[in-house]
């Protein structure tokens, strides 16, 4: 069986790269009927982080890093992961409605939303609805919209060795997680991202065809941060989301794929660091 999305083998997961020792919690919540499962960890101003098609997964280093200062939320997403699958989870739009009742169930403001891939899109989402809770935007690589000319990647036609090595500039990197096999609890999580995936993103291929007239709606401090060997969605998207949205900062790795938080984490912590420091 072609374990496309499972934890150590997903397209958009990063639990392969220099694991740390967990300082965080993981807890469940119920917010619209649905149990949530999130890790949790630091102290400060909240930044919600939301994860790519793959999950989740562990505490990461950038995480850590950002901990030092901020409370890290990272939940699994309704439909991801060891999350419910609801009923009413039918587009992705549902998502972003979710995470808007999510932080307030929380009672949550001042949020620092970060989302990687189909996770920016999610919080892009959220933007264009309401950002009374949110202090600040951050599309890392995101999904969201289509850029004539600048085709992206077609993942779901890649090979599941093909996906892993187009995350990456670094072949090192690939070449790491390719030596691990995911647990069969792992492979069961990962079939189960694949399928809400497909169910969300698959057609139109991982945008909304409504978002782009909207965009122009947020106007929150937004930072966009891309790596300049995206194989999913190219750099070229980074300027279409900096041109979409006024005011925005964009910042292009070098020598770097589609998860830049993880292939260059320091670079990419003290980047937002400075962004937060500034609003």
């Amino acid at each position: 069986m072609d374990r496309l999305f499972s934890e150590h083998g997903s397209l958009y997961q990063e639990p392969w790269k220099d694991r740390v020792v967990p300082t965080n919690i993981t807890t469940r919540i119920s917010v619209n009927d649905c149990d949530i499962s999130l890790m949790r960890g630091g102290d400060g101003p909240p930044i919600l982080f939301l994860h790519g098609a793959g999950g989740a997964g562990v505490w990461l280093p950038f995480m850590e890093r950002l901990a030092e200062h901020h409370e890290v939320i990272v939940p699994d997403h309704p439909g991801y992961g060891h999350s419910d699958t609801p009923d009413w989870l039918d587009e992705l739009t549902d998502l972003a409605f979710f995470y808007l009742d999510f932080l307030e169930a929380m009672g949550l403001s001042g949020v620092h939303v970060v989302g990687s891939s189909l996770g920016g899109w999610v919080g892009a989402e959220m933007a264009i609805r309401d950002s009374s809770r949110l202090a600040s935007l951050t599309l890392v690589n995101a999904a969201g919209i289509h850029v004539d000319g600048a085709p992206k990647g077609d993942l779901f036609l890649w090979t599941p060795e093909e996906r892993v090595r187009n995350l990456f500039h670094d072949p090192a990197i690939a070449e790491a997680r390719l030596a691990i096999e995911p647990t069969e609890e792992e492979a069961d999580i990962g079939l189960k991202n694949e399928f809400t995936t497909a169910k969300l993103a698959w057609s139109p291929r991982f945008y909304n065809p409504q978002l782009r007239k909207w965009v122009h709606r947020i106007k929150l401090p937004t930072l966009i941060v891309w790596g300049d060997d995206d194989r999913i969605f190219p750099a070229e998207y980074a300027a279409a989301w900096h041109e979409l949205i006024p005011g925005s900062r964009m910042e292009i790795f070098p020598d770097c794929g589609h998860l830049p938080h993880v292939e260059k984490s320091d670079a990419f912590v003290d980047i937002f660091n400075r962004f937060v420091a500034e609003i």
